[in-house]
């Protein structure tokens, strides 16, 4: 059978592309895998890149698994929310400096299984690290049968600290208390906090309410924090501003920047001045946040950087018996503008 009819009737191997490259399989997996070093030269990788891509090769993950002792993908694990520009950046910047270190970062959704099951099926896929997202089911039992099964380094991001585990915390709490002693500090004491409707967020949410009503409880002069539930919808917010007046609050925190400009919006076209009616606070610290007019007042969280963050990884996979440590993240900071 000639080369180009093995490439058509069955899936191409690394043996069909060294016959067609003039070169040895070994040869094939130093180029492909780019594990070679100098002791291939240019001209030998271009020729053996040609006859991969003419034969459409492509290396076989779970072999290279096999040979590396681990799989090289970095599970992060999510809840079932729709992600912001904020995490977006983030993620992005992980799968760039992961990717630096040659690991393949992938994104796994919500399963809505117990915390042992969801644990089962993400160690099938043999990830080398699980990073276990705000929300997501990770207990000492499941984190133990990950790395029964293989996985090098397990973390949390996020959620609170799990025995045995390296975690990274953020404090959502923070959010909110930032903000509600930023708006009583300038007089406040009527204080209005959306909660969006779409529940997947009361992870985020939900404690950001408990921080504001926190920080009125705390204050020498006390404070009224109501709930505002809140659809994400141009209608639901000229609705809140058209019945703003009547609810009698001075400030307002909107749980983040993109609840803040949407209503933002709605409010000027109401004809509720800002701030001169109403403070506004969002989070989160978008840019759009710093274009709007009146700029918008926001609490800034830092994010772990994601670059920094996939060093930690790979030197917990390089180091599993690395003892645990549970990092504080930066605590949140109002940056205050315009809206109040």
């Amino acid at each position: 059978m000639t080369q180009q009819s093995a490439a058509r009737t069955g899936t191409p191997t690394s043996a069909d592309v060294a016959r067609r490259a003039g070169v040895s399989r070994a040869t094939v997996s130093y180029v492909l895998n780019d594990t070679a070093g100098g002791r291939v030269s240019e001209q030998t990788r271009q020729r053996v890149r040609a006859a991969a891509d003419e034969l459409g090769y492509i290396p076989h993950a779970a072999a290279r698994s096999l040979r590396a002792g681990h799989s090289g993908i970095v599970l992060l694990t999510t809840p079932d929310i729709t992600f912001g520009p904020l995490f977006n950046d983030f993620y992005a910047e992980l799968r760039s400096g992961l990717r630096a270190h040659g690991y393949t970062a992938v994104l796994y959704g919500d399963t809505g299984n117990d915390s042992e099951t969801a644990a089962r099926l993400w160690a099938e896929l043999r990830p080398s690290a699980v990073i276990a997202g705000l929300g997501t089911a990770l207990t000492p039992r499941s984190a133990d049968l990950l790395k029964r099964s293989g996985t090098r380094a397990v973390l949390t991001l996020g959620g609170p600290p799990v025995q045995g585990v390296h975690a990274l915390v953020m404090d959502q709490r923070g959010v909110g208390a930032a903000a509600g002693a930023h708006l009583l500090e300038r007089g406040h004491r009527s204080i209005g906090v959306i909660v969006p409707t779409d529940h997947s967020l009361d992870l985020f949410s939900l404690p950001r309410l408990a921080g504001v009503r926190a920080a009125a409880a705390a204050a020498a002069n006390g404070g009224l924090v109501e709930r505002l539930d809140l659809d994400y919808t141009e209608e639901a917010a000229a609705d809140l501003a058209a019945r703003w007046r009547g609810l009698g609050h001075t400030a307002l925190f909107s749980y983040n920047d993109e609840f803040a400009m949407l209503l933002m919006s709605a409010f000027q076209d109401a004809g509720v001045d800002i701030p001169g009616e109403l403070a506004l606070v969002g989070a989160d610290d978008l840019l759009l946040a710093r274009l709007l007019r009146p700029r918008l007042s926001t609490v800034r969280q830092i994010l772990p950087g994601g670059r920094q963050l996939a060093d930690l990884i790979d030197h917990l996979i390089r180091h599993p018996d690395s003892p645990p440590e549970v990092v504080d993240l930066p605590t949140a900071t109002v940056v205050v503008r315009d809206s109040g």
